[in-house]
């Protein structure tokens, strides 16, 4: 499951893909315009953003360069829903930082499918480098740097550090956390997820804090 934002003036079109991703286990909130989206990033990050062209307040290419222009958001996807056709239109769109497009009319299929690419494209392990507010994680190294200073790491804390990081800002469920990090068969009792998370605050010192409970859901990095 992500969470994924949609931008889209036309309401029939909106609740389409709201109705089609949500049908597809994801978390998805809908706006029309670029003011309401704007204000929604202020509070949490989606893992993945599918944005129209044409908007009544500001062109969809303009939000795509804002986001690429901003450290905090310029790793989230985008897919751009456009009803310009030529292929310079298409072009502009992924120069200015989009990563796919989906031309309308579109079917539902379609839509899911280019969504569920983008995300298994920029899932954390396909990530090189993730970085916050002075913590650098580095998948390449396979290392964590907090003020440029290593911090070591088992396997499964690094992992779900990694995960809560790129999803930074959104709270992520006991059950989804586990089900990436130890894997849909795994029996032993959620306890353990609470054991490192305990270790994984404890490593990171003051740092360590920004890692909250959130109160029966699961974790969220703020």
């Amino acid at each position: 499951m992500a969470l994924i934002y949609i931008v889209e003036d036309d309401e029939s079109i909106r609740e389409i893909e709201e109705f089609a991703l949500k049908n597809a286990g994801h978390k998805v909130y809908g706006f029309a315009d670029a003011r309401s989206f704007y204000k929604a990033l202020d509070e949490v990050y989606p893992q993945l953003v599918l944005l129209d062209v044409m908007l009544p307040d500001e062109d969809g290419n303009e939000i795509v360069r804002k986001l690429r222009r901003n450290a905090d958001t310029r790793s989230i996807p985008v897919i751009m829903v456009t009803a310009k056709t030529t292929e310079l239109d298409l072009v502009k769109g992924l120069e200015d930082g989009a990563d796919d497009y989906i031309r309308k009319p579109f079917s539902v299929m379609e839509l899911i499918t280019r969504v569920k690419a983008l995300l298994r494209r920029t899932s954390p392990k396909d990530v090189k480098l993730l970085e916050m507010d002075g913590l650098v994680i580095n998948n390449e190294k396979r290392e964590v740097l907090l003020e440029g200073n290593p911090v070591e790491l088992t396997f499964k804390e690094y992992e779900l550090l990694s995960y809560l990081v790129i999803n930074r800002g959104t709270v992520l469920s006991r059950d989804l956390i586990m089900d990436k990090i130890w894997g849909i068969n795994y029996e032993v009792e959620s306890r353990t997820l609470d054991m490192h998370v305990k270790t994984l605050r404890q490593k990171l010192g003051e740092y360590g804090h920004r890692i909250r409970t959130v109160r029966n859901v699961g974790y969220i990095i703020e």
